[in-house]
């Protein structure tokens, strides 16, 4: 009996072999690939490298031609269904071809092509199942290389890397097109899953350990937020005309940004350097209300409604604690250390203008006394050298002491050291800089679409959720690199 079912198992996989999916001359491509191959591996002066490039080229055609045949034969399947609301096509026409760029080369495909009497346009149904928009013809693998690279280089220099690594030319105009078409769909996306997590299947984006139900003891979440500028194209080309009108044109503009994670999941390396092992990423041009919504709901993601306390660690702005008493109400909040420590140097640096050295001297047991929870003292203390000052230095005082009153109760690092918290928002403060490598290179001018749709990309990216833009990129192929 065993026998017979393996008989019939290796039968019915021989039948069902795709055989018709590949080229007919594959033999002749595949000796051609095998004689460059040969030549190499004759050659002293070639390498792994040159074998592996001749590898490339040579199979880049064999590829090439297996695509299109199984594009056609896909796209030859589908049904004459409207793929934006389902309703049964008219009008019915076939052999209407198009040409598709894919990471092997360009292929063209016949698909049908019909009336929706519901939405009132002509579809392609097609079009639909292979994942092209109708923006444009570039396959999914094509758009995921223009989003990726583009939201980390400009795209005349991802057009290079693009053709260097994978041998396919994409203009920089079809690159840069195609990463901000994904960048919206991305917002929209981001929108989407924002909604679900005040719903029931927003569980389906928690955090792996948190959706599989793994024993975790109990934990603080750690929020970090801040801001930096980014220059936009606004009022382009009118600069004259308004500086005449007595009006300054605006360039600069504010772009928020956040970060997550559990507490216990900050550990120390062998050097003793602290180290995030996961954490999410917000980053927005939308404005502090688009900031609000999002870290709420990546905080969610990341285990908020199981976190026993949650602590807010920011440079002290007052955007920053109003969000967090509107969201987070309850929720410790910290000042971050080094920006205190920049206050308190203002002071230092008012009292000793011509002594970096009396400076450092005055300013290093106030830092202690920080460190040791005594803010309380620090602040008596600058109440008590106001009163000897006078002019420029007693208003430096008068300045820094507002801002030291202002977040007193923020100042308890000897808790934070004790409990093995962070000082300050450093992680954040690092992700703000990682993020301006891009958006802050020399000659980038962005407007507020462009921008805010490749930080979405990129925060698509670093939150691991590349695949929801891009499902043939599954998690565990990204896992892989």
């Amino acid at each position: 009996m065993e026998t017979t079912i393996k008989v019939e198992k290796n039968s019915r996989d021989k039948t069902n072999l795709p055989e018709n999916l590949l080229p007919p001359d594959r033999e002749q491509v595949l000796l051609g690939m095998a004689g460059r191959l040969h030549h190499s591996l004759c050659s002293s002066e070639e390498n792994l490298g040159h074998l592996e490039e001749e590898l490339l080229r040579g199979s880049q055609e064999l590829f090439r031609l297996t695509l299109e045949k199984a594009a056609q034969k896909k796209a030859e399947a589908v049904p004459p269904i409207c793929p934006v609301c389902g309703n049964k096509l008219g009008r019915l026409s076939q052999g209407h071809w198009t040409s598709i760029q894919t990471r092997f080369g360009s292929i063209r495909v016949q698909r049908s092509r019909g009336r929706c009497k519901r939405c009132h346009q002509w579809r392609y149904p097609a079009d639909q199942a292979l994942g092209l928009s109708e923006e444009g013809t570039q396959s999914p693998a094509v758009q995921e290389m223009a989003a990726l690279t583009v939201s980390k280089m400009p795209a005349p220099e991802a057009e290079r890397v693009i053709e260097r690594l994978v041998g396919l030319k994409v203009s920089a105009g079809t690159l840069g097109r195609q990463a901000r078409q994904q960048g919206q769909r991305a917002q929209n996306q981001r929108q989407k899953l924002d909604q679900q997590m005040s719903q029931p299947q927003g569980r389906d984006q928690l955090d792996r350990d948190l959706r599989a139900k793994l024993a975790i003891e109990p934990f603080v979440m750690v929020i970090q937020l801040d801001a930096w500028n980014i220059r936009e194209r606004d009022d382009w080309g009118r600069t004259r005309e308004m500086l005449e009108a007595g009006q300054k044109p605006e360039r600069w503009h504010w772009v928020y940004g956040g970060t997550c994670f559990r507490l216990s999941q900050r550990i120390k390396s062998e050097s003793g350097r602290a180290v995030i092992l996961s954490r999410g990423y917000i980053m927005t041009r939308e404005g502090i209300d688009a900031l609000r919504e999002q870290v709420w709901a990546e905080a969610k993601r990341r285990g908020l409604d199981g976190a026993v306390e949650v602590l807010i660690i920011a440079d002290g702005a007052l955007w920053i604690w109003n969000l967090a008493e509107d969201r987070f109400p309850g929720a410790r909040q910290r000042v971050d250390f080094y920006h205190v420590s920049q206050h308190l140097w203002a002071v230092a640096h008012a009292l000793y203008p011509q002594d970096g050295k009396g400076a450092g001297v005055w300013i290093e047991p106030m830092l202690t006394k920080l460190k040791q929870d005594e803010s309380c003292e620090v602040i008596a203390e600058l109440e008590q050298l106001r009163e000897r000052l006078e002019g420029a230095a007693q208003e430096q005082v008068d300045k820094e002491l507002g801002y030291l009153e202002d977040n007193r109760h923020r100042m308890d690092y000897g808790t934070a050291k004790e409990r093995g918290e962070p000082l300050g928002s450093g992680a954040m403060e690092s992700t703000c800089h990682q993020y301006q490598v891009r958006f802050k290179r020399g000659g980038q001018f962005w407007t507020q679409t462009g921008d805010e749709a490749l930080m979405c990309v990129e925060t698509f990216w670093r939150n691991e959720r590349w695949h929801l833009l891009f499902p043939h990129a599954k998690p565990s192929d990204l896992s892989k690199n």
